[in-house]
């Protein structure tokens, strides 16, 4: 009974960790509508050890191009030797992105990691008041600086 004691108590500490971990992303979780269209969620799963970010986005035709939807597929996880949260994102288009993340105030960073080759990309999100505020930016591996590549709002539904 005391070896079943001592087992438990020494997994609470990890557990605690886990929860803090997750505080910064508590007010992502939910469903999102896009004020420009398209919407994405931000669901706990695997019994609160994953989040899984599901996204979309319908373009029109124009300019000659023919109208397409955009679908991605993020999953934010904590790391095993650092126990910080960490993401890869997968897309319709056959991209894959692994990402660092960082806290800045109430703004969630998900950044290219340093050693990926090719293009590097931030997602910059800023929930407050059921709104949400993001950027997506690129940088190509001679440039110093990230370009906006696309900035959206959304509300919580």
């Amino acid at each position: 009974m005391k070896i079943l004691a001592v087992a438990v108590l020494a997994t609470v500490p990890c557990w605690a960790q886990k929860d803090d971990a997750w505080k910064p992303f508590q007010a992502l979780i939910g469903d999102w509508v896009g004020e420009g269209g398209g919407g994405f969620s931000y669901q706990f799963d695997l019994q609160r050890n994953v989040i899984v970010r599901k996204n979309y986005a319908e373009y029109p035709a124009q300019n000659g191009r023919p109208a397409f939807r955009h679908d991605d597929l993020m999953i934010v996880y904590l790391d095993d030797a650092s126990k910080r949260p960490r993401a890869i994102y997968f897309d319709s288009e056959g991209h894959t992105i692994r990402y660092a993340i960082a806290v800045s105030g109430d703004s969630l960073i998900f950044e290219s990691e340093p050693g990926e080759p090719g293009i590097h990309y931030r997602l910059t999100q800023t929930p407050a008041g059921g709104r949400l505020t993001g950027k997506f930016e690129m940088r190509a591996p001679d440039e110093a600086q990230y370009k906006t590549y696309i900035e959206f709002t959304a509300r919580k539904k």
